[in-house]
């Protein structure tokens, strides 16, 4: 199994700590291989909001064979963290370990050294304090989640939840993520750069609300929509619903159709046969030329390599 290691110290937050033993201790209905083996590491007994004692698996130590190690929010992000902890996290990182932090986890990353010319997130009530601490990080308070490869950061609270997600997906697959986002009764995917918060109200209460669009876009991803088609669905200027689409989902309408789009190719690619041309049409990409490039620039791999990376074997042991 790979082992996920939840680093805990004194003044860690317990949202976050349950959010990821709960999302990678338990796996999907259908069977997965190579599931996650979770550990809790800490240098002993800890308290987490300062009101609940907790007992780790095992020591700061174990971060450093682990696969993955997450570092749930922080309490008092106007002290420095325990020196324990950020050694053992970097170590862990030089190691070889992939490093997420949670909400205000961020704060021990930074401290860390991990942080230092990278774009990051934290809650955004503690961004300017993260960005003025630690200069050398780019700090981003307006996206949901950063991913730079070895070093992943969230944003607060329920935006652990999409990272932790995210990081089932870079694994399993976007069939097995949204498996286990049905389990949990959440949204399978929001994307990392969508905003943390919406400053103002999606809709009006005259008009229809934006969910309706989405869900209405989301079944006919084969057609060759357009803005002015969502616009017109829903009787508002096309300058409006781009407006409303950047206040709720932090895009444009064509970017969240494209994000759909290859959403939607993932999980053809994973659960059938079907060749890239078909998956094209499919998808409203048109030609499987148009579905290579954005699939390779979206995803980082061309399909044919998503596809024997996150093929699900059929019944029958195909």
């Amino acid at each position: 199994m790979s082992t996920v290691a939840v680093a805990v110290a004194d003044g860690i937050l317990n949202f976050e700590l349950a959010l990821a033993y709960e999302l990678f201790s338990s796996a999907p209905p259908a069977p997965v291989a190579d599931w996650y083996d979770v550990v809790v590491c800490g240098a002993g007994p800890v308290r987490a909001d300062g009101r609940f004692l907790l007992e780790p698996d095992c020591g700061l130590d174990r971060l450093a064979t682990a696969g993955t190690v997450i570092v749930p929010g922080w309490a008092d992000v106007d002290a420095d963290p325990p020196p324990g902890l950020v050694a053992a996290v970097r170590a862990a990182h030089e190691a070889g370990a992939r490093v997420a932090s949670l909400c205000t986890g961020a704060f021990v990353l930074a401290a860390a050294g991990l942080l230092d010319g990278r774009r990051a997130t934290t809650h955004w009530l503690h961004a300017e304090a993260l960005a003025a601490r630690y200069p050398s990080v780019e700090v981003d308070p307006d996206v949901l989640y950063v991913d730079n490869g070895s070093v992943l950061t969230s944003a607060g609270k329920a935006a652990a939840l999409d990272l932790c997600l995210h990081l089932v997906r870079r694994d399993h697959g976007s069939a097995v993520a949204n498996a286990v986002a049905r389990r949990l009764v959440v949204p399978p995917h929001r994307a990392g750069g969508q905003a943390q918060f919406v400053a103002t109200p999606v809709a009006e209460p005259r008009e229809r609300p934006l969910s309706e669009i989405l869900a209405w876009a989301a079944a006919r991803l084969d057609r060759p929509l357009t803005v002015e088609d969502l616009a017109r669905r829903a009787n508002v200027s096309s300058r409006h619903l781009t407006r409303q689409f950047r206040a709720a989902m932090g895009t444009t309408p064509l970017q969240w159709l494209l994000t759909q789009r290859i959403r939607r190719a993932q999980e053809l690619l994973e659960s059938t046969d079907e060749p890239v041309d078909a998956i094209a049409a499919a998808t409203g990409m048109g030609t499987a030329t148009t579905l290579r490039r954005h699939f390779g620039r979206t995803v980082g791999v061309s399909p044919a390599e998503y596809r024997r990376t996150f093929r699900i074997a059929r019944p029958d042991g195909a």
